[in-house]
């Protein structure tokens, strides 16, 4: 039976974990493999891990790191950053990466997808698009960023998402940029624009700051995947840095479980 899933967003910066804001002003927050130990002990749904330095610096996946935080992880690993051939994407899965995301590198060649697909399994293909909104009279509509949002993608974000569903994508990750690392909550209008039209799995991250904005985006999205960054490793208004997460109890209300 499906069910929603609360998953910890870790961004990795120059080897170390940070926090961005609108994806800037990365701050340091810990050593990655630490964050991954606690959130094993917390029996987290599932784990994402970012490196949001690969496809900007053109390189490939640091398979050190990842080699080292997979064998560490005890829950399902979605892994992003630099991966832009099948080889590559091999290489992680068999390293025990169960999810493999793409973004820059699949929107310029979709047909990237149904390669990778073709290899490792539908289920383990994670498309991530980086959405902000569009400014000035086209205020309210949105437009999807590349390369830690410096580059703009010139098409519609539905009909892109529809390609790279088309295309194999087992899932979509929709990351707000307007919300990234400001606590606000999500942005449900364009969670709802997405899993209107989504036949797969759907993740929506991007703003949540309690576990109220958590059980908000379940109770009207339906089954959704509800990834934070921010959440998980402040605490406080004054964002002191603890690795944290939801009890089991407080898991089962927020999805809906508990009743």
């Amino acid at each position: 039976m499906l069910r929603s899933r609360i998953i910890p967003c870790l961004l990795i910066h120059k080897g170390g974990l940070v926090k961005t804001q609108r994806f800037s002003n990365p701050k340091y927050v810990g050593d990655p493999i630490n964050a991954v130990r606690i959130f094993n002990e917390k029996k987290s749904d599932e784990l994402m891990i970012f490196d949001i330095d690969a496809s900007a610096e053109q390189r490939g996946p640091n398979f050190d790191l990842v080699s080292k935080l997979a064998a560490e992880c005890q829950m399902p690993l979605c892994y992003g950053g630099g991966v832009s051939n099948v080889e590559q994407a091999v290489r992680l899965v068999d390293m025990g990466v169960e999810k493999v995301a793409m973004s820059s590198a699949v929107i310029l060649r979709p047909s990237l997808v149904s390669e990778i697909a073709a290899e490792v399994g539908r289920q383990s293909v994670v498309v991530v698009l980086d959405i902000m909104k569009k400014r000035g009279f086209r205020s309210g509509t949105y437009e999807v960023r590349t390369l830690n949002g410096t580059k703009l993608y010139r098409g519609n974000e539905l009909e892109l998402a529809k390609q790279l569903e088309d295309a194999g994508a087992g899932e979509i990750v929709i990351n707000s940029i307007d919300n990234d690392g400001m606590m606000c909550g999500y942005d449900i209008k364009l969670a709802k624009k997405f899993s209107e039209q989504s036949q797969i799995p759907l993740t929506v991250l991007g703003g949540a700051g309690s576990l109220d904005d958590l059980e908000e985006l379940i109770s009207k999205i339906g089954i959704v995947g509800a990834a934070a960054g921010s959440l998980f490793v402040f605490k406080g208004k004054y964002r002191a840095v603890l690795i944290n997460y939801p009890t089991l109890n407080s898991k089962l209300n927020i999805c809906g479980l508990g009743q």
